[in-house]
C-alpha cells in the first residue's frame, strides 16, 4: 500500500483510498463489480432490445394497412394496439427489474 498526495491539502493518504480523511477530496471513484457490469449491460441490451421489438411490430402490423376494408382497418388497429400495449407492459416491467438490479449492485464508497 503506497501513500500518496492529496491535490486539496497535500496529506499523505493511501492510494486504496477514494476520498482524503482530513478534506474529503474524491481522489478516485469507485468501479462497478462484475454482477453490476453484467446488469447494467442487461438492461441497456433489454431496452434496445425492446425499442427493436417495438419498431418492427409496428412495421409489420401497418404492412398493407390501405388495401383493407373498414372492419379489417379497425380490426388491425385494435389488434395493433393490443400488441403496443404488451409490448410496452413488458417493458415497463422488466425495466423496473433490470433497474432494481443496476441501482443495488451500484459502486459504493468504502
Amino acid at each position: 500500500m503506497a501513500m500518496i498526495n492529496c491535490p486539496e491539502c497535500n496529506n499523505n493518504v493511501s492510494d486504496t483510498a477514494f476520498k482524503c480523511p482530513s478534506c474529503g477530496t474524491q481522489l478516485r471513484k469507485p468501479k462497478r463489480g462484475f454482477f453490476g457490469k453484467l446488469f447494467k449491460w442487461s438492461f441497456i441490451l433489454f431496452n434496445a432490445l425492446m425499442f427493436v421489438w417495438l419498431v418492427g411490430g409496428m412495421n409489420a402490423a401497418t404492412k398493407g394497412y390501405e388495401s383493407l376494408n373498414g372492419a379489417e382497418q379497425a380490426g388491425a388497429a385494435i389488434g395493433t394496439t393490443l400488441g403496443v400495449a404488451m409490448i410496452v407492459g413488458i417493458w415497463v416491467i422488466g425495466d423496473l427489474i433490470l433497474g432494481l438490479f443496476v441501482l443495488f449492485t451500484r459502486p459504493k464508497v468504502a
